[in-house]
């Protein structure tokens, strides 16, 4: 019998004998790490920062008011939102007019692709929450808030829940039962986009948005 025949036979006989999972521990990723929900956003808030992106603290009944603003300084034409989620319906039926021309992503992409990437000017997304220890941003893209929507406009806002930030990556992982209910497409946020492809020089906005800007709901304002 030929070495190839042996592997295939082998591999034949172990077929449908699956091997048990082994028991997960994840209590070394997480010990020590026991901070209260104050004390997670401020580390939340310290490490996303010290790679260049930007966080507004806002009570519920505010966060418009924060956006608003947040686009004001930055001159923005236009907002690109999520149609059927709650965040964009929230945002166009408030009726304010200080707010720029609102967009919506519903159209497949190949309509729209040279507009997408050339004349949306900012975006803004939910988000399923945060990781405090890395400073990320957990984002879950699906048909209404695809994964371009925080990849091609050049400003990317995303709103989080103050409630919603855990201590470690482990934690979000059982508290939301991604074991369960994992998806297809699954985002961790650290920052705006950088790359150290030229001369290894840390550079930031180069192929993707230029600021990453959270609006944390729920937070009192610092």
């Amino acid at each position: 019998m030929k070495s190839r025949e042996r592997i295939l036979k082998r591999l034949h006989e172990r077929r449908g004998a699956a091997l048990p999972m082994p028991e997960l521990d994840f209590s070394v990723l997480t010990e020590g790490r026991n901070w209260s929900n104050a004390e997670k956003l401020d580390r939340f808030q310290e490490t996303i920062e010290s790679v260049h992106g930007e966080v507004h603290r806002a009570p519920a009944d505010q966060w418009l008011d924060t956006l608003v603003a947040i686009l004001k300084a930055r001159n923005a034409r236009n907002l690109l939102t999520p149609r059927r989620h709650s965040l964009g319906k929230t945002i166009r039926e408030s009726g304010r007019s200080d707010l720029p021309t609102l967009l919506s992503y519903d159209q497949p992409i190949e309509a729209w692709q040279p507009a997408l990437f050339n004349d949306v000017d900012a975006a803004i997304t939910s988000t399923r929450g945060a990781i405090a220890e890395t400073g990320s941003l957990i984002l879950w893209p699906g048909p209404d808030e695809p994964r371009l929507m925080s990849l091609a406009p050049p400003i990317h806002i995303a709103l989080l829940e103050a409630d919603c930030i855990f201590a470690t990556f482990p934690e979000a992982l059982t508290a939301q039962g991604w074991g369960s209910a994992m998806p297809t497409n699954a985002l961790l946020v650290s920052g705006p986009s950088k790359t150290a492809d030229i001369e290894q020089t840390l550079a930031y906005g180069v192929h993707g948005p230029k600021e990453l800007i959270v609006i944390v709901v729920g937070a009192s304002a610092a």
